[in-house]
């Protein structure tokens, strides 16, 4: 069975996230051991896969028996007729989850190899198959149909084209290659597709590559959460500040019952183009998105383009601000190359999209802030911040509640910090999940390890004071 380690990060950023953690459980905690021992636990966790993908239902177009149905019918094609469960989750009735079997043991090393980057294997790990351009380094005598370990390179260090490695890497199952060696690294033109199809992978996750597209949405536990936070109603004007791809635009509209106005902002035009690719594919037609940095979407004075950003303050009904953030919180995550400059640059953009929200919206309105991050500084540190800064702003009570309360450290009340949705992913053992565990698992028993076995993320939710 491989080994995962815990995610790698570097010295500088490692020192600077066991501060805050070691500091913030310190204070509830036994010991300065106990914490630290809790932190290395987090680190380990953050290398391996959750235990369910999740997946939304369309329910503008479908309702969610119909496409549960159609999706046991997938799972047992692509899992050669093993019967894997599909549970509604009980507070998020759009929400299906997959259990994710795995790692599985006695999967045999092949002597032909393949190496792929950090985030290729990442999405290996969570059920993709293997991408051509992700392709690092194959054996010289691989050829097409040739059965093939797959590898991650966590640390980098493999050469583009090299005919073996012997630096660091993780075996993340076997496949089958769908191109020679001279395809992939004969540089006569950039390929496509898929390089390697995954037929025995460590975690055996479904593909949702062009699976049901009209009707699901792969988004993670949290971030399906986030919107049902939010509590879109028809007929209300609402922003979704940083939209791309779309997977919580979408869900708004579909929330909305597509009755009422969403727009959404993003600043990169290829990611605005597959926002409403996915509004299209979803059937809804209340979105509108637009290529406009949010940081600039307060207008200073009279404004000629009805409807177009920027906009007039106290415009929004809610805002979602699913901010920019250091994505430390994502999972499976093997390796992290950023520096510390980067870590810690997020802080002063995510306020100046506070800051910008907070003027959009209207009195009585809603604003949301999340991140995917663990980070102190991009979570409670900005509910504090926020607080401080903008008197008309207060703190509201979350439903559905779904996570765990806020960490301590930033200076909020203990009754502050229930009114947040912190997800942990050390809060959960990590599972070795085979098919005969399912067969004896609770339901309730699986939804509760889902609801801890997912990604890092934060939420609050804010709502505007109404004499402001």
């Amino acid at each position: 069975m491989p080994v995962f380690p815990k995610v790698s990060l570097r010295p500088e950023v490692e020192d600077y996230l066991r501060e805050s953690f070691v500091n913030a459980e310190i204070v509830t905690a036994s010991s300065k051991q106990e914490a630290e021992r809790k932190f290395e636990t987090l680190l380990t966790h953050l290398s391996h896969p959750p235990s369910f993908t999740t997946v939304r239902v369309n329910t503008h177009l479908a309702s969610v028996q119909h496409v549960k149905n159609l999706l046991l019918d997938e799972l047992l094609k692509q899992f050669d007729g093993v019967r894997v469960p599909v549970l509604q989750h009980p507070d998020l009735q759009d929400v299906l989850l997959i259990p994710v079997i795995g790692p599985r043991k006695n999967i045999r090393m092949q002597r032909c190899e393949a190496i792929v980057g950090a985030q290729c294997g990442n999405a290996v790990l969570r059920g993709a198959h293997v991408y051509a351009p992700g392709i690092v380094s194959a054996s010289k005598f691989m050829k097409a149909g040739d059965v093939v370990s797959v590898y991650s390179d966590i640390e980098g260090k493999c050469k583009k084209g090299a005919k073996e490695f012997d630096g660091i890497k993780i075996f993340l199952g076997n496949g089958i290659s769908e191109r020679s060696r001279s395809e992939i690294f004969g540089g006569l033109s950039e390929l496509k597709g898929i390089g390697i199809r995954m037929t025995e992978p460590v975690y055996l996750s479904p593909s949702f590559d062009n699976v049901l597209p009209n009707y699901l949405f792969l988004q993670n536990l949290p971030s399906a959460l986030v919107t049902h936070v939010l509590s879109p109603q028809p007929g209300e004007k609402i922003l979704d500040m940083c939209a791309a791809p779309g997977g919580k635009t979408t869900h708004i509209a579909a929330r909305m019952r597509d009755q009422g106005e969403v727009i959404a902002l993003d600043k990169i035009s290829h990611k605005v183009e597959k926002i409403k690719q996915n509004a299209l594919l979803l059937g809804l037609k209340s979105i509108q998105a637009f290529c406009f940095d949010a940081t600039k979407a307060l207008a200073h004075g009279m404004v000629d383009t009805e409807g177009e950003p920027p906009f007039l303050p106290a415009s929004f009904d809610r805002i979602l601000l699913d901010a920019p953030c250091s994505g430390m919180g994502q999972r499976p995550n093997l390796a992290c190359t950023w520096t510390l400059k980067e870590v810690t640059s997020y802080q002063p953009l995510q306020r100046k999209l506070l800051t910008v929200a907070a003027q959009l919206l209207k009195p009585g309105g809603v604003l949301v802030y999340s991140t995917c991050t663990v980070t102190l500084a991009e979570n409670e540190e900005q509910v504090a911040w926020a607080l401080a800064t903008f008197p008309h702003l207060q703190l509201q009570p979350q439903e559905p509640r779904v996570g765990g309360e806020g960490m301590v450290g930033a200076g909020l009340s203990p009754e502050q910090l229930q009114q947040l949705q912190r997800f942990d992913p050390s809060a959960a053992l990590l599972q070795n999940v085979d098919t005969g565990a399912l067969r004896g698992a609770q339901e309730e028993d699986m939804i509760a390890l889902a609801n801890k076995d997912c990604i890092g993320f934060f939420i609050a939710k804010f709502v505007r004071c109404k004499s402001t």
